[in-house]
């Protein structure tokens, strides 16, 4: 990652950032990365070393389409946009867990958190590529792999929907206590990133704060071709 990209991460909003994934459960990192960056991460999908998994998503009945687990050492720019997004991240998840009455606590630096997992037997890296063709989906889901998770997760658009797809948008759903379930559905542009929760959330209610639960997936593609960057920062078992 450049040296621009990793200044933009550090001088973004986040106390605005973090007010949004308070009020909607996700927040936009509007062109966090550029089309040439995309189009070389798109590049990586075509590259057998690159990675340590290849799943079509039909077989386990996860929906239609494919992706590949990235395998360690991560390519530099996966490894940089990892370790800079996750410190503000990590402040986050530490107010809800607080919020939530949870005693974990995430360390301030990824290299550390990274520790962690590892001492859990978690050691596999979950960064990944995700294609969608026509027909293609993800049905609603949520990334957890293990004992050791971090409660937030990121997800880069790297097509550019104007001109390589339609359809795919991507959703997310809350339920919440005796109530029926909210969608959101996220508008994102090539390069833009959107930052929401693993499994849960706390909410503000009238008797204090509750978790809601939370899960994620892409709807069909209409068109083209959908590639996107997933930035998961637990390992898997």
């Amino acid at each position: 990652m450049n040296e621009m990209t990793r200044d933009r991460i550090g001088s973004l909003d986040w106390e605005k950032h973090s007010r949004e994934l308070d009020a909607y459960g996700c927040t936009i990192l509007e062109k966090l990365i550029d089309p040439d960056t995309c189009r070389a991460l798109i590049a990586h999908y075509d590259d057998p070393d690159a990675f340590r998994s290849h799943i079509h998503m039909a077989r386990h009945g996860f929906g239609r389409g494919e992706y590949k687990y990235f395998a360690y050492p991560l390519p530099d720019i996966i490894a940089d946009l990892r370790q800079s997004l996750y410190p503000p991240l990590a402040e986050i998840a530490n107010r809800w867990n607080r919020a939530m009455g949870l005693d974990r606590h995430f360390p301030g630096d990824h290299a550390r958190f990274v520790v962690e997992c590892h001492g859990a037997g978690q050691t596999r890296p979950t960064p990944l590529l995700l294609r969608y063709g026509m027909g293609d989906y993800n049905c609603l889901h949520q990334d957890v792999y293990g004992d050791c998770v971090f409660p937030l997760q990121v997800a880069i658009l790297l097509s550019d929907p104007e001109t390589d797809f339609g359809g795919g948008e991507f959703v997310l759903t809350e339920q919440r206590p005796r109530m029926q379930s909210r969608a959101e559905v996220v508008p994102l542009t090539q390069g833009d990133a959107v930052i929401f929760p693993v499994h849960h959330r706390p909410v503000a209610g009238t008797r204090g704060t509750y978790r809601v639960n939370m899960r994620h997936g892409v709807s069909r593609l209409r068109a083209g071709t959908r590639h996107t960057l997933g930035i998961i920062f637990h390992d898997a078992k």
